[in-house]
């Protein structure tokens, strides 16, 4: 990857993002970008601002970087992601995971909207990401190494902190919400999943499928981060569900759940 490219995004950014590291970063998907309560707002700066990344494209994706402090833990957020679907290269798709490493940040939250697999799963349900398959075939860490981004071979047994995925699920289960562990299939998109693929994804072990979060998780695990997923179901998918897909039941499954994605997130932050 261009390291020049990093280089001109973060020298965007205002110096106080460097100042002190936050104590958690947030890349919040599709439909989530209103889930983040404030108690002080230190940054805000909209993504087609920021050199190489650009504005945001799909909706239910704000684009906007906030940098904030709620129950007394700086956070920095990244409302809406750019995915590789879009045409842009592997550098904006994992721009927010680098810039938050160069902040000094060590744990990162993903949320995402995702197609439900699994037969016990209906929209408005969680996934606690447990795992993930990489349906794409391709890699953020392909092309030349950089020591800074870890080890040229960096482990993948466990990108999904265990720790982090016991205090989601205290959460959850203080706020009596329908949740579960599960493994997410990332495909590259744009168009949905067939009913033919959506049963391969079930028989090698899939409960949920997107379209992002994979590349940011395993860039952020090279590069040691500590990473909690969270997958709101927001549809069924191909073959699962009884009618055409459309993006539109997507957004319109993220408002329905609005209020349950905002005290999950606020939740989890308490806990830290």
């Amino acid at each position: 990857m261009d390291k020049g490219m990093f280089d001109r995004a973060a020298g965007y950014l205002p110096d106080v993002c460097f100042e002190n590291p936050p104590d958690l970063g947030m890349v919040l998907g599709s439909g989530w970008s209103d889930a983040l309560k404030a108690d002080r707002t230190i940054v805000r700066i909209p993504y087609a601002g920021i050199p190489e990344l650009g504005g945001a494209t799909v909706a239910g994706h704000t684009g906007e970087f906030v940098l904030c402090e709620r129950h007394g833990r700086k956070i920095a957020a990244w409302r809406g992601r750019r995915h590789w679907y879009e045409g842009v290269p592997w550098e904006s798709v994992v721009m927010p995971v680098e810039i938050l490493r160069r902040m000094g940040c060590q744990n990162l939250l993903l949320t995402n909207a995702s197609g439900g697999i699994n037969p016990v799963l209906r929209p408005g349900d969680f996934v606690i990401v447990r795992d993930h398959i990489n349906m794409v075939g391709l890699n953020p860490l392909m092309g030349a190494h950089r020591e800074e981004w870890g080890d040229r071979f960096p482990d993948m047994t466990e990108i999904y902190s265990k720790h982090f995925a016991e205090l989601l699920h205290a959460g959850a289960n203080r706020l009596d919400l329908r949740v579960m562990d599960g493994v997410y299939a990332y495909t590259s998109g744009p168009c949905y999943e067939t009913p033919a693929e959506v049963q391969f994804y079930k028989a090698v072990g899939a409960d949920v499928v997107g379209m992002s979060t994979v590349p940011e998780a395993i860039f952020a695990k090279a590069c040691g981060f500590r990473i909690a997923g969270i997958s709101l179901v927001s549809n069924l998918a191909a073959g699962i569900s009884r009618r055409p897909l459309a993006h539109e039941e997507v957004v319109n499954a993220a408002q329905a759940a609005k209020e349950p994605m905002g005290a999950l997130i606020d939740d989890f932050i308490s806990r830290l």
